[in-house]
Protein backbone atom coordinates (compact mmCIF):
# COMPACT_ATOMS: atom_id res chain seq x y z
CA UNK A 1 0.00 0.00 0.00
CA UNK A 2 1.13 3.36 -0.32
CA UNK A 3 2.21 6.31 1.54
CA UNK A 4 0.43 9.17 1.66
CA UNK A 5 1.32 13.10 3.44
CA UNK A 6 -1.84 15.01 4.69
CA UNK A 7 -2.78 17.37 6.71
CA UNK A 8 -5.08 16.13 9.74
CA UNK A 9 -5.68 15.86 13.35
CA UNK A 10 -3.74 12.96 14.33
CA UNK A 11 -6.17 11.70 17.10
CA UNK A 12 -8.50 11.61 14.28
CA UNK A 13 -6.77 8.96 12.02
CA UNK A 14 -8.72 6.05 11.40
CA UNK A 15 -6.19 4.17 10.95
CA UNK A 16 -4.76 0.63 12.58
CA UNK A 17 -2.64 2.44 15.03
CA UNK A 18 -1.27 6.29 15.32
CA UNK A 19 2.36 6.77 16.71
CA UNK A 20 2.17 9.09 19.79
CA UNK A 21 5.91 10.76 20.02
CA UNK A 22 6.45 9.55 23.42
CA UNK A 23 9.12 10.44 26.32
CA UNK A 24 10.90 7.61 27.83
CA UNK A 25 8.57 7.87 30.69
CA UNK A 26 5.23 7.20 29.01
CA UNK A 27 3.89 10.18 31.18
CA UNK A 28 1.06 12.39 29.29
CA UNK A 29 3.21 15.78 27.96
CA UNK A 30 2.52 18.82 25.52
CA UNK A 31 2.51 18.47 21.83
CA UNK A 32 1.08 15.65 19.79
CA UNK A 33 1.65 13.50 23.51
CA UNK A 34 -0.85 15.48 25.30
CA UNK A 35 -3.23 15.78 22.31
CA UNK A 36 -3.49 11.75 21.71
CA UNK A 37 -3.82 11.38 25.98
CA UNK A 38 -6.70 13.94 26.36
CA UNK A 39 -8.18 12.24 23.38
CA UNK A 40 -7.84 8.83 24.36
CA UNK A 41 -8.83 9.23 27.65
CA UNK A 42 -6.15 10.33 29.86
CA UNK A 43 -6.60 8.47 32.89
CA UNK A 44 -6.75 5.03 31.25
CA UNK A 45 -4.34 5.37 28.92
CA UNK A 46 -1.57 6.25 31.39
CA UNK A 47 -2.42 3.77 33.56
CA UNK A 48 -1.67 1.26 30.92
CA UNK A 49 1.38 3.43 30.21
CA UNK A 50 2.62 2.83 34.11
CA UNK A 51 1.90 -0.75 34.01
CA UNK A 52 4.45 -0.76 30.81
CA UNK A 53 6.88 1.40 33.09
CA UNK A 54 8.98 2.86 29.93
CA UNK A 55 10.26 3.04 26.39
CA UNK A 56 13.84 4.02 25.32
CA UNK A 57 14.74 6.63 22.96
CA UNK A 58 14.32 4.83 19.26
CA UNK A 59 11.93 1.95 20.24
CA UNK A 60 8.53 1.55 20.45
CA UNK A 61 5.74 0.05 23.11
CA UNK A 62 1.85 -0.30 22.34
CA UNK A 63 -1.42 0.35 24.12
CA UNK A 64 -4.99 0.08 23.28
CA UNK A 65 -6.34 3.27 21.26
CA UNK A 66 -9.35 3.82 23.56
CA UNK A 67 -11.49 6.34 22.68
CA UNK A 68 -9.44 7.04 19.62
CA UNK A 69 -10.81 5.97 16.42
CA UNK A 70 -7.51 4.63 16.11
CA UNK A 71 -7.34 0.86 17.75
CA UNK A 72 -3.74 1.32 19.19
CA UNK A 73 -1.48 4.08 20.00
CA UNK A 74 2.09 3.30 19.20
CA UNK A 75 4.44 4.98 21.68
CA UNK A 76 8.00 6.27 20.33
CA UNK A 77 10.78 8.15 21.81
CA UNK A 78 12.27 10.46 19.27
CA UNK A 79 15.89 11.80 20.07
CA UNK A 80 16.52 15.28 21.39
CA UNK A 81 18.55 17.32 18.95
CA UNK A 82 22.38 17.82 20.01
CA UNK A 83 23.59 19.06 16.72
CA UNK A 84 23.03 15.64 15.15
CA UNK A 85 26.73 14.16 16.26
CA UNK A 86 24.98 12.17 18.79
CA UNK A 87 23.67 9.29 16.94
CA UNK A 88 20.27 11.18 16.38
CA UNK A 89 19.60 10.62 12.82
CA UNK A 90 19.79 6.66 13.53
CA UNK A 91 17.41 7.00 16.78
CA UNK A 92 15.36 8.83 14.58
CA UNK A 93 14.97 6.69 11.70
CA UNK A 94 14.48 3.42 14.86
CA UNK A 95 11.78 5.09 15.99
CA UNK A 96 9.98 4.94 12.52
CA UNK A 97 10.99 1.96 11.62
CA UNK A 98 10.31 -0.25 15.40
CA UNK A 99 7.00 1.22 14.92
CA UNK A 100 6.23 0.12 11.56
CA UNK A 101 7.58 -2.99 12.59
CA UNK A 102 5.53 -3.37 15.85
CA UNK A 103 2.32 -1.88 14.10
CA UNK A 104 2.44 -4.89 11.43
CA UNK A 105 3.09 -7.84 14.36
CA UNK A 106 -0.31 -6.43 15.46
CA UNK A 107 -2.17 -7.01 12.87
CA UNK A 108 -2.55 -3.74 11.65
CA UNK A 109 -2.85 -2.68 7.62
CA UNK A 110 -2.61 0.92 8.16
CA UNK A 111 -0.10 3.33 10.51
CA UNK A 112 -0.45 7.47 10.75
CA UNK A 113 2.98 9.05 12.05
CA UNK A 114 3.31 13.04 13.77
CA UNK A 115 6.76 14.03 12.51
CA UNK A 116 9.05 12.99 15.39
CA UNK A 117 11.31 14.93 17.22
CA UNK A 118 9.94 18.39 15.71
CA UNK A 119 8.28 19.58 18.89
CA UNK A 120 10.24 20.65 22.52
CA UNK A 121 13.29 18.22 21.29
CA UNK A 122 14.03 20.32 18.60
CA UNK A 123 15.20 18.50 15.57
CA UNK A 124 15.36 20.50 12.38
CA UNK A 125 11.96 19.93 10.19
CA UNK A 126 13.43 20.05 7.03
CA UNK A 127 16.49 16.85 8.27
CA UNK A 128 13.76 14.69 9.97
CA UNK A 129 11.17 15.25 7.49
CA UNK A 130 14.23 13.82 5.27
CA UNK A 131 14.73 11.11 7.70
CA UNK A 132 10.93 9.95 7.95
CA UNK A 133 10.48 9.58 4.51
CA UNK A 134 13.54 7.74 3.76
CA UNK A 135 12.64 5.01 6.81
CA UNK A 136 9.17 4.79 5.68
CA UNK A 137 10.09 4.32 1.89
CA UNK A 138 12.97 1.54 2.87
CA UNK A 139 10.52 -0.29 4.75
CA UNK A 140 7.53 -0.51 2.51
CA UNK A 141 9.64 -2.01 -0.48
CA UNK A 142 9.23 -5.14 1.68
CA UNK A 143 5.52 -4.28 2.77
CA UNK A 144 2.24 -3.27 1.90
CA UNK A 145 0.91 -1.42 4.99
CA UNK A 146 -0.80 2.03 4.36
CA UNK A 147 1.26 4.87 5.89
CA UNK A 148 0.49 8.12 6.53
CA UNK A 149 2.87 11.34 8.12
CA UNK A 150 0.11 13.42 9.23
CA UNK A 151 0.87 17.53 9.53
CA UNK A 152 -1.48 19.35 11.68
CA UNK A 153 -0.31 22.75 9.94
CA UNK A 154 1.74 23.76 6.99
CA UNK A 155 3.90 25.07 9.57
CA UNK A 156 4.62 21.72 10.64
CA UNK A 157 5.83 20.64 7.21
CA UNK A 158 9.46 22.22 6.17
CA UNK A 159 10.83 20.74 2.68
CA UNK A 160 14.40 21.43 2.74
CA UNK A 161 15.24 25.75 1.74
CA UNK A 162 17.41 24.81 -1.25
CA UNK A 163 14.99 22.36 -2.81
CA UNK A 164 11.99 24.66 -2.41
CA UNK A 165 13.74 27.43 -4.10
CA UNK A 166 15.05 25.06 -6.85
CA UNK A 167 11.90 24.61 -7.47
CA UNK A 168 10.05 27.97 -6.65
CA UNK A 169 12.74 29.39 -9.52
CA UNK A 170 11.65 26.41 -11.97
CA UNK A 171 8.11 27.44 -11.37
CA UNK A 172 8.88 31.11 -11.95
CA UNK A 173 11.02 30.12 -14.58
CA UNK A 174 8.52 28.40 -16.16
CA UNK A 175 5.18 28.40 -14.97
CA UNK A 176 2.29 30.42 -17.60
CA UNK A 177 -0.57 31.51 -15.93
CA UNK A 178 -3.02 31.37 -18.94
CA UNK A 179 -5.27 34.02 -17.27
CA UNK A 180 -3.17 36.79 -17.82
CA UNK A 181 -3.53 36.24 -21.93
CA UNK A 182 -7.27 35.20 -21.73
CA UNK A 183 -7.14 39.39 -21.33
CA UNK A 184 -5.52 39.45 -24.25
CA UNK A 185 -8.72 39.05 -26.61
CA UNK A 186 -10.18 42.35 -25.80
CA UNK A 187 -7.05 44.13 -26.63
CA UNK A 188 -5.26 42.58 -29.75
CA UNK A 189 -6.45 40.40 -32.62
CA UNK A 190 -6.74 36.68 -32.59
CA UNK A 191 -3.40 36.50 -34.21
CA UNK A 192 -1.30 38.35 -31.67
CA UNK A 193 -2.91 36.20 -28.80
CA UNK A 194 -2.72 33.00 -30.85
CA UNK A 195 1.06 33.91 -31.12
CA UNK A 196 1.70 34.65 -27.61
CA UNK A 197 -0.19 31.44 -26.13
CA UNK A 198 2.26 29.70 -28.34
CA UNK A 199 4.77 31.20 -27.26
CA UNK A 200 4.98 29.85 -23.52
CA UNK A 201 4.28 26.30 -24.37
CA UNK A 202 6.24 23.80 -23.51
CA UNK A 203 10.20 23.45 -25.09
CA UNK A 204 10.73 21.18 -27.69
CA UNK A 205 11.28 18.07 -26.52
CA UNK A 206 14.60 15.72 -27.54
CA UNK A 207 13.63 12.84 -29.28
CA UNK A 208 14.58 10.10 -26.80
CA UNK A 209 12.99 6.98 -28.89
CA UNK A 210 13.18 6.30 -32.46
CA UNK A 211 10.30 7.15 -35.47
CA UNK A 212 10.67 2.98 -35.79
CA UNK A 213 9.68 2.54 -32.15
CA UNK A 214 7.05 5.20 -32.29
CA UNK A 215 5.01 4.14 -35.09
CA UNK A 216 5.36 0.40 -34.19
CA UNK A 217 3.49 0.78 -31.03
CA UNK A 218 0.58 3.32 -32.63
CA UNK A 219 -2.34 1.19 -31.58
CA UNK A 220 -1.53 0.04 -27.91
CA UNK A 221 -3.72 1.14 -25.16
CA UNK A 222 -2.26 2.61 -21.65
CA UNK A 223 -2.09 -0.65 -20.31
CA UNK A 224 -0.36 -2.79 -22.89
CA UNK A 225 2.49 0.64 -22.79
CA UNK A 226 2.62 0.60 -19.12
CA UNK A 227 3.42 -3.51 -19.13
CA UNK A 228 5.50 -3.62 -22.54
CA UNK A 229 7.72 -0.43 -20.63
CA UNK A 230 7.98 -2.43 -17.43
CA UNK A 231 9.66 -5.51 -19.67
CA UNK A 232 11.54 -2.81 -21.53
CA UNK A 233 12.91 -1.65 -18.46
CA UNK A 234 13.75 -4.63 -16.60
CA UNK A 235 11.60 -3.96 -13.52
CA UNK A 236 9.04 -6.19 -12.20
CA UNK A 237 5.62 -5.54 -11.43
CA UNK A 238 6.06 -5.47 -7.69
CA UNK A 239 9.31 -2.99 -8.03
CA UNK A 240 6.90 -0.82 -10.41
CA UNK A 241 4.06 0.10 -8.21
CA UNK A 242 5.98 0.50 -5.29
CA UNK A 243 7.78 2.99 -6.73
CA UNK A 244 4.93 4.34 -7.98
CA UNK A 245 3.37 4.98 -4.22
CA UNK A 246 0.49 2.25 -6.10
CA UNK A 247 -1.76 -0.06 -4.42
CA UNK A 248 -0.88 -3.37 -5.59
CA UNK A 249 -5.08 -4.02 -6.11
CA UNK A 250 -5.14 -0.84 -8.12
CA UNK A 251 -2.04 -2.27 -10.46
CA UNK A 252 -3.76 -5.85 -10.53
CA UNK A 253 -6.89 -3.77 -12.62
CA UNK A 254 -4.66 -1.97 -14.59
CA UNK A 255 -2.63 -4.95 -15.82
CA UNK A 256 -6.21 -7.05 -16.42
CA UNK A 257 -8.09 -4.58 -17.95
CA UNK A 258 -6.31 -3.50 -21.23
CA UNK A 259 -8.47 -0.45 -21.74
CA UNK A 260 -8.51 0.45 -18.28
CA UNK A 261 -8.48 4.52 -18.38
CA UNK A 262 -6.45 6.00 -14.76
CA UNK A 263 -6.33 9.13 -13.58
CA UNK A 264 -3.46 11.99 -14.69
CA UNK A 265 -1.52 11.41 -11.22
CA UNK A 266 -2.06 7.57 -11.25
CA UNK A 267 -0.10 7.67 -15.04
CA UNK A 268 2.74 10.07 -14.00
CA UNK A 269 3.31 7.86 -11.03
CA UNK A 270 3.92 4.98 -13.23
CA UNK A 271 6.47 7.33 -15.44
CA UNK A 272 7.89 8.33 -12.10
CA UNK A 273 8.65 4.74 -11.37
CA UNK A 274 9.70 3.56 -14.59
CA UNK A 275 12.06 6.61 -14.75
CA UNK A 276 11.04 7.86 -18.03
CA UNK A 277 12.28 11.14 -19.81
CA UNK A 278 9.86 13.76 -20.65
CA UNK A 279 9.70 12.27 -24.27
CA UNK A 280 8.88 8.84 -22.83
CA UNK A 281 6.69 10.15 -20.13
CA UNK A 282 4.37 12.60 -22.92
CA UNK A 283 3.90 9.11 -24.83
CA UNK A 284 3.16 7.19 -21.26
CA UNK A 285 0.30 10.43 -20.60
CA UNK A 286 -1.35 10.84 -24.08
CA UNK A 287 -2.04 7.07 -24.30
CA UNK A 288 -4.53 7.96 -21.19
CA UNK A 289 -5.55 10.82 -22.72
CA UNK A 290 -3.49 13.72 -20.92
CA UNK A 291 -0.02 16.06 -21.31
CA UNK A 292 2.15 17.92 -19.11
CA UNK A 293 1.32 22.02 -19.17
CA UNK A 294 3.31 24.92 -18.13
CA UNK A 295 -0.09 26.40 -17.00
CA UNK A 296 -0.78 23.83 -14.49
CA UNK A 297 1.84 24.17 -11.25
CA UNK A 298 2.10 20.23 -10.45
CA UNK A 299 3.06 19.61 -14.14
CA UNK A 300 5.48 21.97 -13.92
CA UNK A 301 6.90 20.53 -10.67
CA UNK A 302 6.87 17.03 -12.21
CA UNK A 303 8.71 18.70 -15.27
CA UNK A 304 11.13 19.82 -12.81
CA UNK A 305 12.06 16.34 -10.99
CA UNK A 306 12.01 14.61 -14.49
CA UNK A 307 14.83 17.38 -15.17
CA UNK A 308 16.93 16.82 -12.61
CA UNK A 309 16.69 12.73 -13.19
CA UNK A 310 15.11 12.68 -9.34
CA UNK A 311 12.62 9.64 -9.65
CA UNK A 312 11.98 9.30 -6.07
CA UNK A 313 8.40 9.70 -5.74
CA UNK A 314 8.23 10.15 -2.01
CA UNK A 315 11.04 13.63 -2.48
CA UNK A 316 8.07 14.24 -5.21
CA UNK A 317 5.15 14.19 -3.06
CA UNK A 318 7.22 16.60 -0.66
CA UNK A 319 7.80 18.75 -2.45
CA UNK A 320 4.21 19.13 -4.06
CA UNK A 321 2.68 18.73 -0.57
CA UNK A 322 4.49 21.90 0.11
CA UNK A 323 3.23 23.77 -2.98
CA UNK A 324 -0.23 23.01 -1.85
CA UNK A 325 -0.68 20.12 -4.99
CA UNK A 326 -2.05 16.57 -4.88
CA UNK A 327 -0.07 14.11 -4.33
CA UNK A 328 0.80 11.01 -6.56
CA UNK A 329 -0.61 8.36 -4.99
CA UNK A 330 -3.51 5.37 -5.67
Amino acid sequence: MPFKIVRNDITKMMVGAIVNAANTSLRMGAGVCGAIFSAAGSKELQKECNAIGGCNVGEAVITKGYNLPAKHIIHTVGPIWEGGNSGEPNLLRNCYINSMKLAKKQGCKSIAFPLISTGIYGYPKDEALSIAVEAIKDYLETDDMMVYLVVFDKKSFALSKQRFSDIEKFIDDNYVDNSKYVRYRSSRNQNEYIDEIDSLSLKPLKVNRSIEDVVNNLDETFSQMLLRLIDEKGVTDVQTYKRANIDRKLFSKIKSNKDYNPSKRTAIAFAIALKLNKDETLDLLEKAGFTLSRSNKFDVIIEYFIEQKNYNIFEINEALFAFDQLLLCS
